[in-house]
């Protein structure tokens, strides 16, 4: 019933959008030549006898009309890019065991060293007022390099090429078709999702959501980030707002193939037969201070085996942040469901797996270089867990781990010389706590990693 459904909306969606995409009528966009209108002033002094020349007789200086509301914006072409990292040092690393989704997973402890966490190279191309082309590289590595199975070589445990160099991928490659109808833009190719990272100015997108407002992706990843929701994927969305004329007030619904970047076999069950649905809706109020965002996916998966069954995914998440100048605080909570996610040991029966996560965020201003910022998250991967039993993992999400509850914990400062630059000596704790019981084979007592870390980021082009 899940597939038929998910084939009968993906037929419906894509038709829809063909159908939108015929009734947009072709634009020429002739750009108005900007009119300048000049003024000159001349003052004349009379005297007796003579008219003395003063520096009031010189023209005065040119005064540019202001646009009308309904003149063509300026074409964008433009290059830009981001990076950043730190130099940082672990005096404790967790078991390779603990935190598969960190950077510092597999880092012996005490390391100390330079690492670009991420570089990114986009460019960004107006073909006219109704179009735009948007593409982007990125290059993510990891501080850890493992060996790839089977392969006896070293191999990348992020975006590190066999040779252990940093490598792009393409992150974003879509195009984007402006009002197709007033106040909404249709996306198709592979973009940003609507899940916390999409940030779009200039567009009927939105500027509100998670990662934009946290404002600190440079030090840590949201929570559904770090814990693997999808940033992107290769898809077709339409981005909307309510109100196109304050644009206080907007939606996305998407549907992808649930594969980010990757290029699954052909034959991969997951790939065409199912799709992954993303909604969204988002606001803001008491004059922009206040940014609430709900957000929703479900991504029906094939089944792992006859026994285990169906498998899909599913998470639902609020997002609210309250902005001033002396402090602004933001707090992020989601489920998640993952249907026959586990198969419980004992009972050799599959269960479904709920996920629970709550973030909390501060900072604020210290002077006019100098910032403050800390945060607090709580993850448990499985609140169904009975610590008597042992459970396997069905689900092919993320780095998923039934076992372990997580702490996180980050403070730092943030000094910025220069718009757009930024040094950050920060802190950065994870703590680990198993679910099962201590007389369970396998179990692990509390541990931790601790990373202290001198964190720069630049940006430029944009």
């Amino acid at each position: 019933m899940k597939k038929m459904f998910t084939k009968v909306f993906s037929a419906a969606f894509i038709m829809a959008i063909v159908l939108t995409g015929f009734a947009v009528k072709a634009q020429q966009t002739t750009l108005a030549s900007a009119t300048v209108l000049k003024k000159v002033k001349k003052d004349t002094v009379a005297k007796k006898d003579t008219v003395a020349a003063t520096s009031s007789d010189k023209p005065a200086a040119a005064t540019v009309a202001p646009k009308p509301a309904d003149a063509p914006r300026e074409l964008v072409r433009r290059l830009w890019g981001y990076a950043f990292g730190d130099e940082y040092y672990a005096p404790h690393v967790a078991p390779s065991g603990l935190g598969g989704e960190t950077n510092y997973n597999g880092v012996p402890s005490n390391r100390n060293a330079f690492q670009f966490r991420r570089i990114y190279l986009g460019y960004d191309y107006d073909i006219d007022q109704k179009f735009t082309a948007e593409v982007l590289l990125a290059s993510e590595p990891s501080a850890n390099t493992g060996t790839a199975a089977g392969t006896g070589v070293t191999a990348s445990n992020g975006d590190n090429l066999v040779d252990g160099k940093m490598g792009f991928f393409i992150k974003n490659f879509d195009l984007r078709v402006r009002n197709v109808w007033n106040g909404t833009d249709l996306v198709v190719g592979e973009m940003s999702t609507p899940g916390f990272a999409l940030n779009e100015p200039g567009t009927n997108g939105p500027t509100s959501l998670s990662e934009t407002t946290w404002g600190y992706r440079f030090i840590e990843k949201t929570i559904t980030d770090f814990h693997k929701n999808n940033s992107y994927d290769v898809g077709a969305s339409l981005q909307g707002t309510f109100d196109p004329s304050t644009k206080n007030f907007g939606y996305v619904f998407m549907i992808g193939n649930n594969t980010t970047s990757s290029l699954l076999s052909a034959a991969n069950a997951n790939t065409g037969f199912y799709k992954i649905f993303y909604g969204d809706i988002w606001g803001r109020f008491f004059d922009k201070h206040l940014s609430v965002d709900i957000y929703s996916d479900y991504a029906p998966t094939a089944a792992a085996t006859a026994t285990i069954g169906g498998q899909d995914h599913s998470m639902q998440k609020i997002f609210a942040s309250y902005s001033t100048k002396p402090i602004s605080i933001g707090v992020e909570a989601y489920t998640q469901s993952i249907a026959n996610g586990v198969t419980n040991n004992a009972t050799k029966t599959p269960e479904n797996a709920t996920v629970n996560g709550l973030s909390i965020w501060l900072k604020g201003a210290i002077s006019e270089k100098w910032g403050w910022f800390g945060r607090w998250d709580s993850y448990n991967p499985n609140t169904n867990f009975n610590s008597a039993d042992t459970y396997a993992v069905n689900t092919n999400y993320g780095s998923y781990n039934p076992n372990y509850k997580e702490t996180f914990y980050t403070a730092g400062l943030d000094f910025q010389p220069y718009p757009k630059i930024h040094f950050s000596p920060n802190i950065w704790v994870v703590n680990y706590t198993d679910q099962r019981a201590t007389t369970t084979t396998g179990y692990t007592g509390p541990d931790h990693t601790l990373v202290v870390r001198a964190t720069f980021f630049y940006t430029f082009g944009k």
